[in-house]
């Protein structure tokens, strides 16, 4: 009877800690979702040439947002090819010429564009701007194809090599007339870097952004659970291929499918491999990096598509710093081994098959 009595209050012990517990659960959750909602701030802003969208949770939300902008605008003011007084501007107008003086933020951009254009045998070329303008994708002219003739004039100007950096006195040299750089595919990644690094500073321990679809995550939602960022359907802009759970990382998509026009019947996209001087052409329909370094993603979302599933894989199992997702011609969709342990495959429903490849 008295084991009995013991087990009874035992029992009745365990149950009041339970419902004990199951109270403080959902008070604490009802606490985090007021704190979450007085402290949630979002900014959209066209900068770089694209819509931006920020999310994040701070008391100071407001103050920290509009100074994310202003570093963005900063950014922009140097690296820009449209605004005549950037410094990249300067650097494409003196090419065959003199130096040009750089500020620390684009002494470092160049740097890491030269660095990601030796890692991938130049599928990375911030020196291919002569050949994407004469495609007219970057201008505001009508886009055409050009003759044979123009790309094999064009095609010398593009080696990065020829882009000169002296670190000790902060200056850059284009060497040969004609010359330009564009930094459309590393820009947004290094102010990602940048924006996220301030986000931090300033206190920011919850957010999400995106500079034109190059995704920074802040920590994690403020409930503790990772940010879901959707991978798109390079063939449907309304559905998707899956999901990516992520924190305090960098996601970077690139895809012939965002840019493109069609003459004779064919479409021409504007990632441009420098080796032919065409848009390029290996299997892939887009590139998803998953990465700590913003810049680097950037880079290499646009060099693995340039180079084809095969040499793309043969480079990330060089490397250990980033993941990749890849959608293929064929109906493929592909997850590198540490991606596929934070991505669901939804792609089921458009006929795309899933697979993973391993080191």
């Amino acid at each position: 009877m008295k084991r009995k009595i013991i087990m009874a209050m035992l029992l009745c012990f365990t149950f009041s800690v339970v419902v004990g517990c199951a109270e403080k659960r959902e008070e604490a959750q009802n606490l985090l979702n007021k704190y979450a909602d007085a402290n949630l701030h979002e900014m959209t802003t066209f900068a770089m040439d694209t819509v931006m969208l920020f999310t994040l949770y701070h008391e100071d939300g407001e103050e920290i947002l509009t100074d994310a902008e202003q570093e963005i605008r900063r950014l922009e003011s140097l690296f820009s090819v449209t605004i005549e007084d950037s410094e990249i501007s300067k650097l494409n107008a003196h090419s065959g010429l003199d130096s040009v003086k750089l500020s620390g933020d684009t002494e470092e951009v160049l740097k890491r564009g030269k660095e990601i254009g030796e890692l991938t045998n130049q599928a990375f070329d911030i020196a291919i701007s002569p050949v994407v303008k004469a495609w007219g994708f970057t201008t505001d002219g009508e886009k055409h194809v050009p003759t044979q003739e123009t790309l094999e004039n064009l095609l010398p100007l593009t080696s990065i090599e020829d882009l000169v950096i002296d670190e000790n006195a902060s200056m850059a040299k284009l060497t040969k007339k004609g010359m330009a750089v564009d930094l459309g595919g590393i820009a947004k990644g290094y102010a990602s870097d940048k924006i996220a690094s301030l986000l931090k500073e300033k206190g920011v321990t919850s957010g999400l952004f995106s500079l034109g679809g190059n995704i920074g995550a802040i920590g994690t939602k403020p409930n503790g659970e990772n940010w879901n960022v959707a991978i798109e359907n390079p063939l449907n802009a309304n559905d998707y291929v899956g999901l990516l759970s992520i924190q305090d990382c960098f996601v970077i998509t690139s895809g012939g499918y965002q840019r493109y026009f069609e003459e004779n019947g064919k479409r021409y996209h504007h990632i441009i491999d420098s080796n032919t001087g065409y848009p390029a052409d290996k299997g892939l329909l887009s590139v998803t990096i998953i990465s700590k370094d913003g810049a680097k993603a950037d880079g290499l979302s646009t060099a693995l598509f340039v180079m084809g599933l095969d040499q793309a894989v043969q480079l990330w199992r060089s490397s250990n710093d980033f993941e990749a997702v890849f959608v293929t011609e064929d109906g493929r969709v592909i997850a590198t081994e540490g991606a596929a342990s934070f991505f669901s495959f939804e792609g089921r429903d458009n006929d795309f098959k899933y697979e993973t490849v391993e080191r």
